[in-house]
């Protein structure tokens, strides 16, 4: 049975939270380790992004977007550890989220942090930040370095 609880969040004020759409961390996100449960927000209807929504804590939330549409050939090779821990099988589908940080006035220097993924098993709504020790994931990855240096 899906229940329906109300969240009064600083960002998007009250909404509503079906307990089959939320997401659990059981170690927290790195840092915050008592931030647990969050939902995923649509930001706009045509927006890759979406905001990571804290239940724990209605004053935080986190913009995320699937790392493909910035970095074609994002494709990190996942820990064993994390696979097992999310009970992540070639049948089950799963969502990467990259945490994305855009400068106060200044949204082409947005980064996205390829380096600590987020990891969600979609059947079972299980989650998990990764920390990949891989150079080609960095934690500050400028998605549109390109263009500026052509204009430099």
């Amino acid at each position: 049975m899906t229940t329906v609880t109300k969240l009064d969040t600083s960002r998007f004020g009250v909404i509503d939270c079906a307990t089959d759409d939320v997401v659990t961390f059981s170690d927290g996100l790195i840092g915050l380790p008592d931030l647990k449960e969050f939902v995923i927000v649509q930001h706009r209807e045509d927006s890759p992004f979406r905001w990571m929504q804290s239940l724990d804590d209605p004053a935080v939330a986190f913009l995320v977007v699937d790392p493909g549409f910035y970095a074609m050939n994002y494709s990190p090779e996942m820990p064993e550890s994390v696979s097992s821990a999310l009970e992540l099988t070639d049948q089950v589908p799963i969502l990467v989220y990259t945490i994305c940080t855009i400068p106060n006035g200044n949204p082409r220097g947005m980064t996205l942090n390829l380096a600590g993924p987020v990891v969600i098993n979609a059947e079972s709504r299980r989650a998990k930040q990764v920390v990949l020790e891989d150079e080609s994931c960095p934690v500050r990855y400028n998605v549109f370095a390109d263009e500026q240096s052509k204009a430099a």
